[in-house]
């Protein structure tokens, strides 16, 4: 037993919305006006301001004269190194750095020209107050040397990067 055809149905015709954007006369005038974006011209825009510490709590604690483990500053100054080099990423130290360390970073590029991986030399460290420590190390790249500084303050318990200088 078959079923009886049923009938086709016939496509609807619906009318199409305005391509028209509304005028301001026609807006509801309790209606405020939307907020433009921010231009940004090019593909990355970074914030360049330094990030303002969360009132409420303190910027530095834990014991008075506390000074990062060496071996783990001889891990950053060796990254920095790297990145300075274009051997490595900036991301790598993005979370060792504040904010504009990173724009500076970013913005630096390759500094040292080496045909070899860049080897850092012996570290000097100089605390000139609680919270504040400022290192250098000397970069080898081959027959070159060049000098790198950073300064690390403690932000709660980590230690970030605020400042760094090199030799071109």
């Amino acid at each position: 037993m078959s079923r009886p055809p049923r009938p086709a149905s016939l496509p609807r015709i619906v009318s199409s919305p305005s391509a028209e954007p509304p005028y301001d006369d026609e807006r509801p005038s309790g209606a405020a006006r939307p907020a433009a974006p921010p231009y940004v011209q090019g593909t990355l825009a970074l914030n360049g301001e330094p990030a303002e510490p969360r009132a409420g709590r303190p910027l530095v604690w834990g014991p008075a004269g506390a000074v990062p483990d060496e071996r783990r500053l001889r891990a950053l100054g060796q990254a920095f190194a790297e990145i300075l080099a274009g051997r490595r990423p900036p991301s790598s130290v993005f979370r060792h750095t504040t904010a504009r360390t990173r724009t500076e970073l970013v913005r630096a590029g390759r500094v040292f020209d080496c045909a070899c991986p860049p080897r850092i030399g012996r570290l000097h460290l100089s605390q000139p107050g609680d919270g504040v420590v400022e290192m250098c190390v000397l970069v080898r790249c081959g027959e070159r040397h060049r000098g790198l500084a950073l300064r690390l303050e403690r932000r709660g318990v980590q230690w970030l990067c605020t400042e760094f200088e090199t030799t071109p």
